[in-house]
């Protein structure tokens, strides 16, 4: 159902079962699949395009122009994935530059007044808490958790099944599989209990927390603790994940 109320323009493309609430407003340049409901006051801006059932709650802006002084006017555009709740007065930002693109996977729940910036890729069931920014260029990976008003600094990167605690802000990359506290921001522990809860057994959550154990209290280099890793920790792909991430940091970690 699409109300008369809401603005839709004709050249949006709507799929099935699709709810529009008075108010609403989609723009031209708009793609959405099946099942979608978009509630009063929301707005589906131009480069648009979202899979199925997702709900979009009041005051929420998807594909908003970029912040960015070297955005010049491009079609650039924001994928929202399926089955996502955006809440109130959430921002997602759409792509910089004509063929870039801010993405959001399946599943995430993006709470009330978070921002996600230009280019941001979010993977899938995620949690962006209230109030968080994620700036520019940031990459947050599956099952990640921001709880509220975190500040994620621009080309920053946030592990799989990582958690930051509320009011940090952080310039450097947060690791898979731990929780990030304090301020200045650093390692706490092992989200132990959300990974007992996606399922991990307790010898894996042991390895992890093995590795961390040699990365982060070993007082060696980094290089070494890799090397420490890779000889001592029995081998998985959560293993492999943990030191692929550290290896391929280009900001650092957090301490």
């Amino acid at each position: 159902m699409i109300s008369p109320l809401a603005y839709v323009d004709p050249s949006a493309k709507i799929g099935k079962n699709v709810t529009v609430h008075p108010f609403a407003y989609i723009d031209k340049n708009v793609e959405i699949g099946d099942d979608n409901v978009i509630m009063p006051y929301a707005s589906l801006m131009s480069g648009t395009r979202m899979g199925n059932g997702n709900k979009v709650y009041q005051g929420a802006v998807v594909a908003a122009v970029p912040q960015d002084f070297a955005y010049t006017g491009e079609d650039t555009l924001a994928y929202i994935g399926n089955n996502n709740v955006i809440r109130e007065n959430a921002v997602i930002i759409r792509g910089t530059h004509a063929g870039h693109a801010t993405s959001v996977g399946d599943g995430n729940f993006i709470m009330t007044g978070a921002r996600l910036s230009h280019d941001v890729e979010v993977g899938n069931h995620c949690i962006i808490g209230n109030g968080s920014q994620v700036s520019g260029n940031c990459i947050i990976q599956d099952c990640a958790i921001l709880t509220s008003n975190v500040l994620m600094q621009g080309n920053t990167r946030l592990g799989s099944y990582s958690l930051v605690q509320g009011g940090c802000r952080f310039i450097k990359d947060i690791p898979p599989y731990i929780v990030a506290a304090h301020e200045p921001i650093a390692f706490y522990s092992i989200n132990t209990k959300v990974l007992e809860l996606a399922g991990f057994s307790e010898t894996l959550i042991k390895h992890i927390a093995q590795a961390y154990r040699i990365l982060y209290k070993a007082n060696t280099s980094q290089h070494d603790a890799l090397l420490r890793i890779q000889e001592q920790v029995p081998n998985s792909p959560e293993i492999e994940q943990i030191i692929e991430f550290v290896k391929t940091s280009k900001l650092g970690i957090i301490h």
